[in-house]
């Protein structure tokens, strides 16, 4: 029998490890045969000496199988989902999946929450009174079939494995590899019952692969190991120097949502948001150009087919579907505080990473996993960059409930801007398409 000791010390070693032998290290997880740090051991190597696309595909399948990859096959036509890799202000699965739904693809989508300085699409959808995200399988599927889309949480089935490696790489500073991003990813993607999906690479100084290359790998190798699988995967790398539309914070974020359902949101939010679901469109073959595409998905924004299925999907996953008519119903803070400018100007830069570390700090986001996420608070910004300002005239304002970090976060909104004295051209958000 292969001992985990051996295993560890061939890719210490520089050695590609074969399929049997990651498929023993992920299979003694459940079984208890190896030990948690023999695999804290395994992650280092695996951090200082890389994988291959072939280790790669394997450690993603065999965490995929580690639980129950779901059978979608009785619900007709395709099947696509979309993953971001995080930032500040994404919001967009909130809105492209029920205009991708509008538009005949199904839209089975398990959702993350957010950590750190990124926010979780799970945590503005629990910002819906009622709202459920620990739907089971069959509550899943049925949710599905009923609406054209559903959005749940990662049960106990699905990429278990992958669950006990993250909280793992989280304890051992072993989270940034880009084949482990990759193989968590592509695992619990590819566990849905998916026929194809379009991935968001956030890149800027609010993503998590900062630097443009390596944001590019990243996409490349999850790319690859969807086609090692025979999936259609497509990447888009996207800016993320910059939160994304204007609400920042869970309640907020789902009241922009519906207003771009309304076809009134920001026009950066809405470009990012029309390229992932035309490419999600043209994949489940309901359009055959991204230009067609693009166009369905402003027809049924305007004729408010994407808005309906919004509304049928909260009511059907518990949650009162009265929020999409009626805003107040959603939490709300105590307190609204504008930050205001100091002098007159142009909105040089605004930055995503201290918008969103401001954000946790009013109780937003988390700094651990167990942090308690309070759904009313947030930021809305009423500048950006490109924008025009006054002396005095509010930058943003603060959705407040616990003030206890209030000078520390008003600081940290402060310093996120920066003014400049002549005109800006802002730049596209995507900056790179991958896949077939």
């Amino acid at each position: 029998m292969m001992r985990a000791v051996d295993i560890i010390r061939k890719k210490r070693n520089g050695e590609e490890l074969s399929r049997e032998e990651i498929d023993r290290m992920v299979g003694g997880i459940a079984s208890g045969d190896v030990a948690d740090y023999q695999w804290s051991a395994l992650l280092m190597a695996i951090v200082w000496k890389g994988m291959t696309a072939g280790e790669t595909a394997g450690l993603t399948e065999a965490m995929m199988n580690s639980g129950l990859v779901v059978d979608l096959g009785a619900i007709p036509g395709p099947k696509i989902d979309k993953h971001s890799t995080g930032g500040v202000g994404d919001k967009t699965s909130l809105i492209l999946a029920p205009i991708v739904a509008a538009a005949g693809v199904s839209v089975p989508m398990v959702s993350g929450r957010g950590l750190g300085h990124t926010g979780g699409t799970l945590d503005k959808l629990e910002s819906i009174p009622g709202f459920r995200t620990d739907l089971d399988l069959h509550a899943y599927k049925d949710v599905l079939r009923r609406c054209g889309l559903v959005m749940i949480g990662q049960t106990a089935e699905i990429a278990p494995a992958d669950k006990f490696l993250y909280a793992l790489r989280d304890a051992t500073a072993t989270v940034e590899s880009i084949p482990l991003i990759a193989a968590s990813i592509m695992s619990k993607k590819l566990a849905e019952g998916i026929d194809g999906l379009v991935l968001d690479v956030k890149t800027g100084g609010g993503a998590f692969m900062e630097r443009f290359r390596d944001a590019r790998r990243l996409a490349e190798t999850m790319c690859a190991i969807g086609r090692s699988m025979g999936k259609r995967v497509v990447a888009l790398i996207t800016r993320m120097d910059e939160p994304l539309g204007r609400a920042v914070g869970n309640a907020v974020e789902v009241a922009e949502s519906v207003q771009c359902l309304r076809g009134k949101g920001p026009l950066d939010l809405m470009e990012v948001t029309l390229e992932l679901a035309a490419e999600m469109i043209v994949m489940g073959e309901r359009a055959r150009t991204i230009d067609e595409a693009r166009g369905l998905c402003r027809r049924l924004i305007a004729d408010g087919r994407a808005l309906e299925r919004f509304r049928r999907m909260i009511e059907a996953q518990g949650g009162d579907p009265r929020v999409v008519d009626d805003p107040t119903l959603l939490p709300a803070p105590r307190r609204r505080i504008d930050v205001t400018s100091s002098r007159t100007g142009i909105i040089g830069r605004l930055a995503a990473r201290q918008i969103g570390h401001a954000t946790m700090l009013l109780g937003a986001g988390r700094a651990r996993v167990d942090s308690t996420i309070d759904p009313a608070v947030g930021i809305f910004l009423h500048k950006k960059a490109g924008d025009h300002v006054t002396q005095g005239e509010a930058l943003c304002t603060l959705l407040v409930n616990d003030e206890s970090s209030l000078a520390e976060v008003t600081t940290l909104v402060a310093r996120a801007y920066s003014l400049a004295d002549d005109e800006l051209t802002v730049a596209e958000q995507v900056l790179e398409r991958l896949g077939s």
